[in-house]
């Protein structure tokens, strides 16, 4: 069971929103299956974006992507309207990147849910 492809989710209010978000400014190619979800599939892992009465915000991290060069994608994505989550207490650059103690950088962003979602370069690469 535990060599099975993973599925991941992510709880959405309004599935029109979030195929604006993840489709056009995070550029993922979706399919639609409404009324329940639209459907992505992410480096061969499915991404299922799920409608839900309400969605229960949480305080960390839902949905994250490995990158190789967090500066260019942060960059593309502020271009496409992105914003980047600061927060306090937190040594950040000017992109709103961390550094974390071993040297891997992460930056956060919500989707129009509220869903924290994460970049990270980590140290080493991917």
């Amino acid at each position: 069971m535990f060599g099975a492809k993973l599925v991941g989710f992510v709880g959405v209010c309004d599935l029109d929103r979030a195929q604006q978000f993840y489709g056009e400014r995070l550029g993922l190619q979706l399919s639609d299956e409404r009324p329940l979800a639209l459907v992505a599939q992410v480096a061969g892992t499915m991404l299922r974006i799920t409608a839900v009465g309400e969605v229960a915000t949480a305080s960390y991290t839902v949905l994250g992507w490995s990158v190789s060069d967090i500066n260019t994608v942060i960059d593309d994505l502020v271009a496409r309207g992105v914003s980047f989550t600061r927060y306090q207490d937190m040594d950040q650059d000017e992109r709103g990147i961390w550094t974390a103690p071993g040297g891997s950088r992460i930056a956060w962003f919500q989707d129009p849910d509220g869903n924290n979602l994460s970049l990270t370069e980590f140290t080493g690469g991917n």
